[in-house]
């Protein structure tokens, strides 16, 4: 399909950046994933989250174009181009006229390419343009000066923004593994997306890391104006973050809305923790709850005599 017949040009008028109707995937009798709908705003994070196997990295690429789903309506309510139904187009398309833009659970940079060149590789679409295909590139045009002289700029901004500048010519396989999650998300904004998708980005990370990933995608949902899609464990990244959860259980949404109604719904409770729900909770949950309690008691103290 053409990207023009793919696109709609009605705008979105309730500023969701993507809206996911009634979609469902199956593999043969295997039913991954059964009927979800949700929605996810523009410049905000919304996040996916569940037990391992309930769908949530299928429900990723269904929007990126790697599944074509068995039924279901994927819309991405681009700001500037229209709106784009992604189950229509071909997935190399996805990224290159929907402005979507992916990570992976396994990071997949250009190891032996330097730190930089992952960068400015990933803008080789508008290279490509404005090199008319390598006619303007080979001949040393001003029009492709002036693009790779952007696209380098753009690389070093993000180089500063993860802070790799001091190691923007290292080989990147040759990075620590934190620093390769980071350059893995300055790689996908070189690409300079209206919909970022980061799947479980906090994985293998220490605490520390994993602040530092909080902060860097804070600066992006706020500073770039985009909206964030995450599959995340991390229950800190998660609640520290996120401005909308869905939860998915054996691939149905069992759960939809603000991080405090999650936490507390006993659906998603039995989820990740069986019918028990008298089993103790695990240390980390155990801290997150305590410390919203802690956060709200306090709010409900204001203004009290």
């Amino acid at each position: 399909m053409t990207p023009a017949a793919a696109a709609l040009q009605a705008p979105d008028t309730q500023g969701n950046i993507l809206t996911v109707e009634h979609l469902t995937m199956r593999f043969g009798g295997l039913i991954a994933i059964d009927d979800i709908s949700f929605e996810a705003k523009d410049k905000e994070i919304t996040a996916i989250i569940g037990p391992n196997g309930a769908g949530k990295t299928t429900v990723f690429n269904c929007l990126t174009g790697f599944y074509k789903p068995s039924v279901g309506r994927l819309t991405l309510h681009h700001p500037v181009k229209g709106n784009f139904l992604l189950e229509q187009m071909e997935g190399f398309r996805i990224p290159q006229n929907a402005s979507v833009a992916r990570t992976f659970q396994n990071i997949r940079l250009f190891s032996s390419m330097s730190v930089l060149e992952n960068l400015v590789v990933a803008q080789h679409n508008a290279l490509m343009q404005a090199s008319a295909f390598t006619f303007a590139g080979l001949f040393g045009l001003k029009r492709y000066q002036d693009a790779e002289k952007e696209a380098v700029e753009r690389a070093k901004y993000w180089l500063d923004r993860v802070r790799l500048t001091d190691r923007a010519d290292w080989e990147a396989g040759n990075l620590p593994y934190g620093a390769q999650r980071r350059l893995e998300i300055a790689r996908a904004m070189c690409t300079d997306p209206v919909l970022l998708c980061l799947d479980e980005p906090a994985a293998g990370l220490n605490p520390r890391e994993s602040a530092e990933l909080n902060d860097l995608l804070i600066f992006i949902r706020d500073e770039h104006d985009i909206g964030l899609l995450l599959i995340e464990h991390d229950m800190s990244v998660v609640m520290g973050i996120s401005d909308h959860i869905v939860v998915l259980d054996y691939g149905r949404k069992i759960s939809d809305g603000s991080p405090q109604d999650v936490r507390n719904d006993p659906a998603v409770i039995r989820a990740y923790l069986g019918e028990e729900e008298d089993e103790d909770l695990p240390p980390e949950v155990v801290k997150d709850l305590e410390q919203d309690k802690e956060r709200h008691s306090g709010k409900d103290g204001e203004g009290e005599d």
